[in-house]
């Protein structure tokens, strides 16, 4: 059999972990990467150096490829576009994937689609109109609100919270206003902030959400194939530190069956609605108290995701095989758990690099762990890898002390213990 070749933009852990599963299906992975000591350069033998926004580098990329992917959002849609009316097969369409690059365009489809998610409003004007605007939404729906810049942000970078309408006349919100506001009047200024955007093109307006009361949140993933067959994992939990996904367990212990059925609905509804290709990422904001559990759309990826790394060591078929499946359309693969539950740990960089030991100890500590790391130079706060764990526990003490075991194992990752 010859070995299709499926083009990638992006060169972070994601690629790197698609090509370990490309590599045992077969498949050639071509990917555009941002360095070429990066994380997906040091695994991928086709590994040309380029920038999403490069037309060139793109356009190289694709030539002879069966399709074209991504592992991030940040991508020229117009580009993306021009490619698929030229016939290259862009999976996810630049149409589906503009709901995960662009807060204000998923708002809207949500809506359309009658799906719950927090109540929310586009700002836009000079300073002063977009701060009477945050004040109005915030008299209707309470303090506090949420402020996002439509695009750019990831991590928790382009979402700030504000508590009273003063958090509007200093720091980052008035930063934001005015840069927004400038942008809008024609005097773009480039950054992640208010007043621009890794998406491409200057952020000339901002969202402004109700904060939901959660009491945690959840992810649904699933894989969609062109044809349409699709394929759920278990909702899972997830538990954010700074806008960072710190770990999960998969599946979400406790939620209650009508839950999951209403996660597995939004999720499919999304997915066929937006005609969706490859692996998509549903984050939830889950109200659980005596009543019925309320789940609110909070967030998309269309492509694998922190919240489906489990699947790698959890469950039959991987996040990053199903999407190298999907966008090739191939038969997905069984969604089925491998044991009872599975929990998940990022290892983040720490205050200082580890010892050159840690993993020898890391790997003595838990034998029962499964350490996976990306390649990436130390740094505080970035993503060095993760290390997951299957286990027979369903109870919340038996979770715990899983939680804990792989806990233990990062604090050696990080130079900590």
């Amino acid at each position: 059999m010859s070995a299709p070749i499926l083009a990638v933009i992006g060169g972070g852990q994601l690629a790197r972990m698609m090509q370990e599963e490309a590599s045992a299906l077969g498949i050639h992975l071509r990917t555009l990467v941002e360095a070429s000591d990066g994380s997906a350069a040091q695994v991928t033998v086709d590994a040309p150096v380029g920038r999403a926004t490069d037309a060139d580098a793109v356009r190289a990329l694709v030539a002879g490829a069966r399709a074209l992917t991504f592992e991030h959002e940040h991508q020229d849609s117009a580009l993306l576009s021009r490619l698929q009316a030229e016939g290259v097969r862009v999976r996810p369409a630049p149409e589906a994937l503009e709901l995960a690059r662009d807060k204000l365009a998923m708002r809207r489809a949500v809506d359309a689609a009658g799906l719950p998610q927090p109540a929310w409003a586009e700002i836009a004007g000079d300073a002063q109109e977009m701060r009477a605007q945050v004040l109005a939404f915030a008299a209707a729906h309470g303090w506090p609100v949420v402020l996002k810049t439509p695009r750019g942000g990831y991590d928790g970078h382009g979402v700030l919270m504000l508590s009273s309408a003063a958090d509007l006349d200093d720091g980052d919100a008035a930063a934001w206003l005015k840069a927004t506001a400038e942008a809008r009047a024609g005097r773009a200024t480039i950054g992640t902030g208010g007043g621009g955007s890794l998406g491409g093109g200057a952020v000339t307006s901002l969202l402004v959400e109700e904060a939901i009361p959660f009491t945690r949140e959840l992810a649904v993933l699933l894989a969609r194939r062109p044809s349409g067959q699709i394929a759920l994992w278990p909702v899972i939990e997830s538990v954010q530190a700074d806008g960072i996904c710190v770990e999960t367990v998969a599946p979400a212990p406790g939620l209650d069956a009508a839950a999951v059925r209403q996660a597995e609905h939004i999720g499919r509804t999304i997915a066929e609605r937006a005609d969706v290709t490859g692996v998509l990422a549903v984050e939830l904001f889950a109200v659980e108290g005596s009543a019925a559990t309320g789940l609110y759309v909070n967030e998309l990826a269309m492509r694998p995701h922190n919240s489906g790394h489990w699947t790698q060591d959890g469950a039959v078929t991987s996040q990053f095989a199903q999407h190298l499946r999907a966008v090739l359309d191939l038969p997905l693969g069984a969604t089925t758990p491998t044991a009872p539950a599975t929990v998940m740990v990022n290892f983040l960089g720490g205050e200082r690099q580890a010892p050159a030991d840690a993993l020898t100890r890391a790997l003595a500590l838990e034998p029962e762990a499964r350490i996976h790391l990306y390649g990436k130079q130390w740094r505080p706060g970035r993503k060095l890898g993760h290390v997951s764990m299957t286990t027979t526990a369903t109870d919340p003490e038996g979770i715990a002390a899983v939680r804990e075991r792989l806990r233990a194992v990062v604090a050696i990752l990080r130079g900590e213990a």
